[in-house]
């Protein structure tokens, strides 16, 4: 017979070192999630401090974006398919809508948002676009990227790209140089329909000061 005191230290035993090892696996995933967080936020503080907008004007055009599309959405419904892109306080429309008045509409609905300086109105009068059409935008979108990231003397980061029924548009506060050579970049990614520019020209005195500047500092969130 087994000896009931002789069983509980030996299951005593067994237990020490399967809690060691279910702690051990906490602390890791523990530490995996403080690194994603880490690694995540390092990204994200290292866009925008190479972005050439101001930290004020990032935040504004996260709020004209949200702000339009809620307006359009409330104002156009359901025929209407638009995307509302900002950078810099310029705003740019892509997608379509059913007739000539529902584009003037939402061009103007816009336009009367707070801090909007500029509409560039690209929406098609049409069907909407399919669900396909959509899903092959969205990979010519990360093909352009890919190849900005491929190109050595631009930054990937000084460009917004939008793509809509396969033509790309070009936002981003550039030199004329880094607009042409984005340009002829874009073109040469299969799928590209067309390439339009709607860049904000600096000039190249400008880039390098911009280049120089210490990344801006965010305000601390409100408690």
């Amino acid at each position: 017979m087994i000896d009931g005191e002789n069983l509980k230290r030996n299951v005593r035993r067994m237990q020490r070192p399967l809690a060691v090892a279910l702690l051990c696996g906490t602390v890791a995933a523990c530490l995996q999630g403080c690194i994603g967080l880490a690694v995540g936020g390092a990204v994200a503080g290292t866009m925008a401090a190479t972005d050439r907008r101001t930290f004020g004007a990032q935040t504004e055009d996260k709020s004209i974006i949200v702000k339009g599309e809620t307006r359009l959405r409330n104002v156009l419904g359901d025929p209407a398919h638009v995307n509302v892109t900002s950078f810099n306080r310029r705003v740019l429309l892509t997608g379509e809508v059913p007739d000539e008045q529902m584009k003037v509409s939402a061009e103007r609905e816009i336009t009367a948002i707070e801090g909007v300086q500029g509409v560039v109105n690209e929406l098609e009068v049409g069907g909407i676009s399919s669900f396909t059409s959509r899903s092959n935008d969205t990979l010519i979108t990360g093909k352009v990227k890919a190849s900005f990231v491929d190109t050595r003397d631009i930054n990937v980061n000084n460009y917004k790209v939008v793509t809509e029924r396969g033509i790309v548009y070009l936002m981003g506060r550039v030199t004329q140089r880094e607009g042409t050579v984005a340009g002829e970049v874009a073109r040469g990614v299969s799928g590209v329909q067309k390439v339009v520019k709607v860049f904000e020209y600096i000039s190249d005195d400008e880039a390098r000061q911009l280049a120089a500047q210490p990344a801006p500092t965010q305000p601390a969130p409100a408690e």
